[in-house]
């Protein structure tokens, strides 16, 4: 696997990877909340920032394994 393909392969994991892991600890808003104008679907501490950390740590081990499957397997992308 080129430079340039393990970098494309690792977005699109990590893409893949993000939506799973952004409903992880999904809490709705309050009723009281609703009020003030939030969206009743809306989640009250979204946090964006340790999602994107998890989905990056998640994303290397996947991306890791599939390396491993390419490099040593003799798995092409060209066949």
């Amino acid at each position: 696997m080129g430079w340039l393909t393990g970098i494309a392969v690792f977005i699109v994991v990590w893409w893949i990877v993000i939506f799973a892991v952004l409903p992880w600890g999904v809490r709705p808003v309050e009723a009281d909340d609703v009020a003030k104008g939030h969206m009743h679907g809306a989640p009250q501490r979204p946090r964006l920032l340790l999602k994107m950390a998890l989905t990056t740590l998640v994303a290397v081990v996947v991306w890791a394994i599939i390396y491993v499957i390419v490099v040593y397997s003799g798995l092409t992308f060209r066949t």
